[in-house]
C-alpha cells in the first residue's frame, strides 16, 4: 500500500480515441499558427534590406567613400553655379541698363515672365543654401566612413535625399523655361542629368552600407551582452563552490 500517494483511478474513465485525435489536431493547429507568426515576424521589410552588396567587382565601402568625395564636388559646383545664376539674373533684369565692357553676354538668361524669373531666383537661393548643407554633411560622411560610425551617416542620407529632389525640380524648371540653343543652358542640363543619376546610385550605395553597419553593430551589442551575462554567471558560480554530491539541503545546513 502506498500511504500518502494517490494513484489515478481508471474506473469509468477510459480515454476516447476521438478525444486524443481532437487534442492532437488542436495542438497541430496551434503549432502551425505559432510557426506562421514567427516566420512573419522574421520577414525583413524591403527598405531594411541592403540594395547593393559586396562582390568581386564592387566594394561598397570604398565606393561609398568615393560617393562622399563626389558629393563634396557636387556641393561646390552647386554653390558656384547658384551664385553665377543669381548674378546673371540680377544683371539681366528687365528694364536695367548697364554701361561698360562685359566679358559675357546675358542673352542666355531668362527675361520673360516676372513670376517665372522670381521662381528661378528662389531656386538658385535654395540651391545655394542646400549646397552649403550638403558640403558640411559630405565632409562628416567621409569622416564617418573612415571610422565606421553608422549613426553619423544618417544626416547625409536625409540631406542628400532632399537635395536630389530639390535639384530635380530645379532642373525641370530650368530646362523648360530657358532656351536650349545656348551652350551654357545645354551644358547645365546635361551635367545635372549626369550628376543626379550618379547621386541616386551613390545614395543607394551609402544606404546599403549603412544597413550593413547597423546590423554589425547589433551583432556586436548582442555579443557583448552575452559575454557580460556569462561573466556574471561565472562570478556567481565561483563565489559558492558546488560539488556533484552537494544537495540544496546540505548547502542549507552548511550555511547555517
Amino acid at each position: 500500500m502506498n500511504y500518502g500517494r494517490k494513484t489515478p483511478s481508471t474506473y469509468r474513465s477510459n480515454p476516447s480515441i476521438y478525444s486524443h485525435a481532437t487534442t492532437r489536431s488542436y495542438s497541430n493547429l496551434n503549432a502551425s499558427s505559432i510557426k506562421s507568426k514567427s516566420l512573419k515576424s522574421l520577414k525583413i521589410p524591403f527598405y531594411k534590406k541592403p540594395i547593393f552588396k559586396n562582390n568581386e567587382f564592387v566594394d561598397i565601402q570604398k565606393f561609398s567613400f568615393i560617393c562622399g568625395l563626389f558629393s563634396i564636388f557636387v556641393a561646390l559646383f552647386t554653390i558656384l553655379t547658384a551664385v553665377f545664376d543669381i548674378y546673371c539674373l540680377a544683371m539681366a533684369a528687365p528694364g536695367s541698363r548697364h554701361y561698360g565692357y562685359y566679358f559675357i553676354s546675358y542673352e542666355f538668361v531668362y527675361v520673360g515672365n516676372v513670376h517665372v524669373r522670381n521662381s528661378l531666383i528662389i531656386c538658385a537661393l535654395f540651391s545655394l543654401v542646400a549646397g552649403f548643407v550638403v558640403l558640411i554633411t559630405s565632409i562628416s560622411l567621409c569622416i564617418a566612413l573612415r571610422r565606421e560610425h553608422e549613426k553619423k551617416i544618417i544626416p547625409w542620407l536625409w540631406t542628400m535625399a532632399g537635395f536630389i529632389i530639390l535639384r530635380f525640380c530645379t532642373l525641370l524648371l530650368f530646362a523648360i523655361v530657358n532656351d536650349l540653343i545656348f551652350a551654357y543652358n545645354v551644358l547645365i542640363v546635361f551635367l545635372w542629368t549626369v550628376f543626379l543619376a550618379a547621386l541616386i546610385y551613390g545614395w543607394l550605395t551609402v544606404y546599403s552600407l549603412y544597413l550593413e553597419l547597423k546590423d554589425l553593430s547589433k551583432l556586436e551589442d548582442l555579443a557583448h551582452l552575452r559575454l557580460g551575462t556569462m561573466a556574471s554567471m561565472h562570478s556567481l558560480a565561483g563565489s559558492r563552490p558546488i560539488t556533484p554530491f552537494t544537495t540544496p539541503h546540505s548547502q542549507h545546513h552548511s550555511i547555517v
